[in-house]
């Protein structure tokens, strides 16, 4: 029987049986994997679909689900028919809300497009991220935002970070800009309910941090610090623990990278403190490793240890359900590349270089723009380690995968493994890899 706007869908939790909300949320995303979907499913989704917020799964989602329990319709998994949730008077309400209807597909062609998107080159990156301009015009906006609205925002956020996983920031960032100057206006124009007016609050957070990424990840560092900035406000101001920890997170990896280390542990200390009680080992793990990653960079050796001592402890008590959506990337292969970096920053490039390649080797391929960035570290690692052949071979995996990923970070990084292996071009195999860098 299907479940009730506000009645929980025991059907489907009957269906993930003993498995925790994360562990279901990695199989669902396995599965969509084996179809060729790409769904952005978390603890908190599942949790969603559970409680019956979500009385209807989008069509990628219910594509996975049915792939999942062959022989099941939508209403053996507890769902309400599709006409049900958005049948004829939900489409009359999208003109009072025109702004987000690029932002929100609803039809199997919307799927099919955005499906040949996440799987195109370059040329369909440029085509593709015209949407994201077209989520947002904030001169025609409804007079009071409900939850279309939040829906939509939120959706936002979930897009961009999945175009980021696959491509890069490069393609995204000035396109990303509008929807997250939509969701602010939004919030200037208020809400229906103090409920929406939440969900707003942590969307337009959300939204400004991962604008800010794409800043950060294509070298604007100032705009990316300006974005942090504005979520870590909307964080204050919504007294949201959550989205402050994910904030100063951010911070914390931005201040490292422009090499401004003391500030560095100082934002994943005040991250920490917001985050501890919010239930989610994962996300103090990650924390923990922003602050090592600020010590290695002061040099201080004994800290940056306990730091990564403690982010191992709090990785190794495992996914819970309150681990935030956005922490999707976080899993062995991402600890694996944060410790990389620290014993780089304190010159033990052997070391690295050991961790680096277990970032690689662990990596979902689905996360293209890490596999890119793990193999980068790699490279330039083995450079520094005295491997140059090895450096060589990896640099050159970097650039077959640069024809996908476009970011700036990246193709820094590799620049700095290219310098560092010309004495070593007489190498034949360095010096095929420094000739198609050149040209690249």
């Amino acid at each position: 029987m299907a479940a009730s706007p506000h009645s929980p869908n025991s059907s489907f939790r009957r269906l993930r049986g003993a498995h925790s909300p994360a562990e279901f949320a990695a199989m669902v995303r396995r599965a969509a994997r084996e179809i060729g979907e790409t769904v952005s499913c978390d603890a908190r989704y599942i949790g969603r679909v559970e409680s019956g917020e979500i009385r209807c799964p989008n069509y990628a989602y219910e594509r996975v689900f049915l792939h999942m329990f062959p022989g099941r319709t939508l209403a053996d998994l507890g769902f309400s028919p599709r006409e049900a949730v958005r049948g004829r008077s939900a489409q009359r309400a999208l003109p009072t809300a025109p702004v987000f209807t690029h932002l929100i597909p609803r039809s199997k062609e919307s799927d099919v497009l955005r499906r040949a998107f996440m799987a195109g080159g370059s040329a369909t990156v440029a085509a593709a991220t015209l949407s994201l301009t077209l989520l947002g015009d904030s001169r025609r906006l409804p007079s009071r935002a409900g939850e279309a609205e939040a829906d939509a925002v939120e959706d936002a956020v979930r897009q961009i970070r999945l175009l980021d996983d696959r491509h890069g920031a490069d393609t995204l960032y000035r396109r990303a800009a509008q929807p997250l100057r939509t969701a602010y206006a939004l919030l200037d124009a208020g809400a229906t309910r103090q409920s929406t007016e939440d969900r707003l609050h942590a969307g337009a957070g959300e939204l400004a941090v991962s604008v800010g990424w794409l800043a950060h990840d294509s070298g604007r560092f100032e705009d990316a610090r300006s974005h942090y900035a504005e979520a870590l406000a909307t964080a204050r101001v919504a007294g949201d623990a959550g989205l402050e920890a994910h904030a100063f997170s951010n911070m914390a990896f931005l201040a490292r990278d422009c090499g401004r280390p003391r500030e560095s542990v100082r934002a994943a200390q005040a991250g920490l403190r917001a985050a501890r009680s919010l239930g989610s080992p994962r996300l103090l793990s990650l924390l923990a490793l922003r602050e090592a990653g600020g010590w290695s960079g002061l040099g201080d050796r004994r800290a940056c240890e306990e730091a990564l001592t403690r982010a191992h402890a709090e990785f190794a008590r495992g996914a819970r359900a309150a681990d935030p959506e956005w922490m999707s990337f976080f899993g062995e292969a991402e600890l694996e590349s944060l410790e990389s970096r620290c014993w780089a920053a304190l010159g033990e490039h052997a070391r690295a270089a050991r961790h680096a390649r277990r970032a690689a080797d662990l990596q979902d391929p689905h996360f293209a723009r890490n596999v890119a960035l793990y193999t980068a570290e790699l490279a330039d690692d083995l450079a520094r380690a005295g491997a140059p052949d090895e450096a060589a071979w990896a640099g050159g995996r970097v650039l077959d995968l640069l024809t996908e990923v476009r970011s700036t970070r990246i193709r820094s990084m590799l620049a700095g493994t290219a310098r560092a292996l010309v004495p070593h071009q007489r190498s034949p195999r360095v010096g095929a890899f420094l000739t198609r860098h050149a040209q690249a």
